[in-house]
């Protein structure tokens, strides 16, 4: 890494960048590729890329999804142009011998379900925040949210896997002025220390 982002980079990414509850417009199936795209090269341990997205877009998909939703999160869910499920494959590991391949790293995940299901946890969670940030460099704004139930859309979307749904991510354009103001956040010295 050569030079700090600007400014204006920073703000889309992070300090006025918002979640957004309503979001519309429209997402195109290029867009999300390139969303993929961007999100594929973010690191996660041994390389494993445990994540597995399934873009929501079309009304039939929106109708799978809609009897998981929490009532809170239904009218804005079944708006949304896109919703991303974020979930993570058990079976992560199979692929390593092509993901990581100048090291047996297979043989360190076979046979301890403990060790899969937390690293498969963790870093498919850590490209579920690589899939905000960069859709947010793509000028899409975003809705994470919990508020459903997990083993209906493992039913309805992952069935006969082992991946499992981890959490959900509106994406579409955002209108700033249906948004609250912003929460605060905890200061360095309460969050962080430097030891």
């Amino acid at each position: 890494m050569s030079r700090p982002l600007n400014d204006e980079a920073l703000d889309q990414l992070f300090r006025t960048a918002r979640t957004h509850n309503e979001l519309g417009g429209e997402v195109s199936d290029e867009t999300l590729r390139q969303l993929y795209d961007l999100v594929k090269w973010a690191p996660t341990s041994a390389n494993g890329s445990p994540a597995r997205f399934v873009f929501v877009k079309s009304a039939q998909a929106k109708e799978k999804l809609r009897p998981a939703l929490s009532e809170g999160n239904l009218a804005k869910t079944m708006a949304a142009p896109v919703t991303v499920i974020v979930g993570h494959d058990l079976e992560f590991h199979d692929k390593l011998p092509y993901l990581f391949p100048h090291a047996d790293a297979r043989s360190w995940f076979a046979g301890n379900d403990e060790h899969i299901r937390t690293t498969a946890f963790r870093n498919g969670s850590l490209q579920g925040a690589y899939l905000i940030l960069a859709a947010r460099s793509l000028g899409l704004d975003t809705g994470p949210m919990s508020g459903f139930d997990n083993a209906k859309v493992d039913e309805a979307f992952f069935a006969g896997t082992q991946v499992k749904s981890n959490f959900l991510i509106n994406l579409g354009a955002g209108d700033p002025a249906t948004l609250f103001p912003r929460s605060p956040r905890l200061p360095f010295d309460e969050a962080a220390r430097i030891d």
